[in-house]
C-alpha cells in the first residue's frame, strides 16, 4: 500500500456574482483598510496552492489587521472615557 503526500490544497478564489450579497467577512476586511493585503493572500494562494509559499503576504495581512484592531481598541477606549466623563 503506497501513501501519497498531499500536493497543497484545491482552494481557488471565488468570483462574486452580481446578484450575491457581499460576505460579512469580506465587508469587515474592506472596512479594516486591509483589503489589499487580504487580496494579496488570496492571489498567492490561488497561484501556489500552498500557504507556506505565501508567508510574506500572510504576515503583511496579519500585521495590518493587528494595527487596525489596536486603532479600534483605542477608539473604543476614548469613547468609553468620554461617556464616563459626561456622567
Amino acid at each position: 500500500m503506497s501513501t501519497s503526500v498531499p500536493q497543497g490544497h484545491t482552494w481557488t478564489r471565488q468570483v462574486k456574482k452580481e446578484d450575491e450579497e457581499e460576505d460579512p467577512l469580506d465587508q469587515l476586511i474592506s472596512r479594516s483598510g486591509c483589503a489589499a493585503s487580504h487580496f494579496a493572500v488570496q492571489e498567492c494562494m490561488a497561484q501556489h496552492q500552498d500557504w507556506r509559499q505565501c508567508q510574506p503576504q500572510v504576515q503583511a495581512f496579519k500585521d495590518c489587521m493587528s494595527e487596525q484592531q489596536a486603532r479600534r481598541r483605542e477608539e473604543l477606549q476614548k469613547r468609553k472615557e468620554q461617556a464616563n466623563s459626561h456622567c
